[in-house]
């Protein structure tokens, strides 16, 4: 008010421009609480104090605040807990809720983006399950997520999926979905041996070759005996992978099933008839093969969003669990692209392009 009339309270001044005449109570609601506010009114009118767009900005401030904390894995319950302590007014995990809905647009936008740019030779693929209310229900939600290593040895979250099951239906899904987007060039997939995947990679992926999760081979394997025998079956089973050479490790491999055949007959029969899948990377360079042979990068970031979600333990609906799982993966992404150092190294990806072709 001083300058906008040009004088300070009971100032004497050439350069006064109006008078002071008392002031009205406001109320500004936004959509963390209701603010009171007591604005000095002039006796000419004209006078609109600037703290109303500031207050603006300072609430998306505060939302943006809000939106991190959930991402950071506090609940929602919570975070209306602690604002209302620093804030002094309430906000309730509702508003907190609808707060994290203006993320869509930004995740929209980073889940539709042109994958054209570049080549993606190698794609890993994996899926988790998260519970969801749905009709009424608790139900197991799938996330599916695909992570790409780009031609220049990079590695991208190129997108996240919501489904009923691991189906070959949701997995053609995001197929088409990544293929449509421009995704191209792809010479190597890293999965597990899940059913719907493998139906889906020989319908959308012609021509590239598949590499079975060999951690997954042997988390299976294990199952098969008992507890007794986990480290000693866990032993033979690295042994396998020893050497660089295929057919030395397909020998260690039946000499492994033949070992514990009468022990668990079913475990040979499955070992045999699933090792030579994940040798497909095995006449590759070592930098590449040590990335490529399981999906423990995707692993890795599993583990991450579990730590996270498990806050929500249920999530109300599909859109707030797609909305807090798309925030998490967009900040590992950045991460990613942002780091000095390449995924894989380029001279080593040029030698493993040329020995696959």
């Amino acid at each position: 008010m001083s300058v906008f009339l040009g004088a300070d309270r009971y100032e004497r001044s050439g350069d006064r421009r109006g008078f002071r005449n008392g002031s009205k109570p406001r109320t500004l609601k936004t959509r963390v609480g209701k603010l009171e506010f007591e604005v000095p009114q002039a006796r000419d009118g004209g006078f609109r104090p600037s703290v109303f767009d500031r207050y603006q900005r300072s609430e998306k401030a505060l939302v943006s605040t809000m939106q991190e904390m959930v991402v950071q894995g506090v609940s929602t319950r919570r975070v209306s807990d602690i604002l209302e302590a620093m804030s002094g007014f309430s906000v309730s995990a509702a508003a907190v809720s609808r707060a994290m809905a203006d993320l869509d647009e930004d995740l929209s936008r980073f889940r539709s983006r042109r994958l054209g740019h570049c080549q993606w030779p190698y794609l890993l693929i994996d899926g988790r399950y998260e519970k969801v209310r749905k009709g009424g229900k608790v139900v197991s939600q799938a996330v599916l997520v695909a992570v790409g290593i780009s031609d220049e040895g990079r590695r991208e979250v190129l997108g996240w999926w919501l489904g009923d099951s691991e189906s070959e239906a949701t997995w053609s899904v995001v197929f088409r979905d990544l293929k449509a987007r421009g995704l191209s060039g792809v010479s190597l997939v890293v999965s597990d041996a899940h059913s719907g995947i493998r139906a889906a990679l020989s319908r959308h992926m012609q021509g590239a070759a598949w590499q079975r999760c060999r951690v997954h081979l042997m988390r299976e394997m294990l199952k098969k005996v008992s507890w007794r025998d986990y480290r000693e079956l866990a032993k033979d089973l690295r042994g396998i992978y020893s050497s660089e050479e295929r057919a030395q490790c397909l020998k260690a491999a039946r000499d492994v099933a033949e070992k514990w055949h009468g022990k668990s007959p079913s475990l040979s029969r499955a070992l045999l008839a699933g090792v030579e899948d994940t040798l497909t990377v095995q006449d590759l360079p070592g930098e590449v093969r040590k990335k490529l042979y399981s999906t423990n990068l995707l692993e890795r970031l599993m583990r991450s969003l579990k730590r996270r979600t498990r806050v929500s333990l249920i999530f109300p609906n599909e859109a707030s669990c797609d909305r807090l799982i798309g925030a998490l993966l967009l900040e590992e992404h950045e991460k990613w692209v942002c780091a000095a150092r390449r995924y894989l190294n380029l001279e080593m990806m040029q030698e493993a392009q040329e020995r696959m072709a």
